[in-house]
């Protein structure tokens, strides 16, 4: 009994390879279907080009719950350094001089992190996500009337990491625009 192609390993091969290897043509999906009709094979390819606008959606709001998540931690630090900044003020309070600063910084440094990683594992699967597309498209497995729009969330992330960046800048200085 030999090995079928799903046996062997994968990690080996460029993943564009293994889609062209796993892509059918429009004539061998009805060969392979028993001589689907064309109604069916175009229902097919409507609900499979469907599904990557909902993984793609899928997508985006993994990336905003991520946001959600490093917004909370960057508000939330630099919360605290302000709170606890002009605590240091009030009389009888014993607090070290650096200690909101630096709470306030790594809680805003985590969220950055969070955000960082979000975004490059957006940009990546969603690379990936576009080439297997593209490669359906080729086929002729899927249309290709639909495009895949610009990301606001992926803008709207990129604005928060500057924000974020802005509030570790102004926290560690002491500078404008936060201070």
């Amino acid at each position: 009994m030999t090995p079928s192609r799903d046996d062997q390993p994968m990690s080996a091969q460029d993943p564009r390879e293994q889609l062209t290897e796993r892509a059918l043509t429009i004539e061998q999906a009805k060969t392979l279907l028993g001589g689907a009709d064309a109604t069916s094979m175009e229902l097919s390819s409507r609900r499979t080009g469907m599904s990557f606008q909902r993984t793609r959606m899928s997508a985006e709001r993994t990336l905003m719950s991520i946001i959600r998540t490093a917004l909370s931690l960057i508000g939330f630090g630099f919360t605290i350094y302000q709170f606890f900044g002009h605590m240091l003020e009030v009389p009888g309070v014993g607090l070290r001089p650096h200690a909101p600063r630096n709470f306030g910084i790594a809680l805003v440094g985590l969220g950055m992190v969070l955000l960082t990683l979000g975004i490059l594992y957006h940009i990546r699967y969603m690379q990936g996500l576009r080439a297997e597309r593209e490669e359906m498209i080729r086929e002729g497995l899927i249309h290709g009337e639909s495009h895949y729009p610009i990301s606001l969330t992926l803008i709207t992330a990129g604005l928060l990491w500057l924000l974020g960046l802005l509030a570790i800048v102004s926290m560690t200085f002491n500078v404008a625009p936060f201070a």
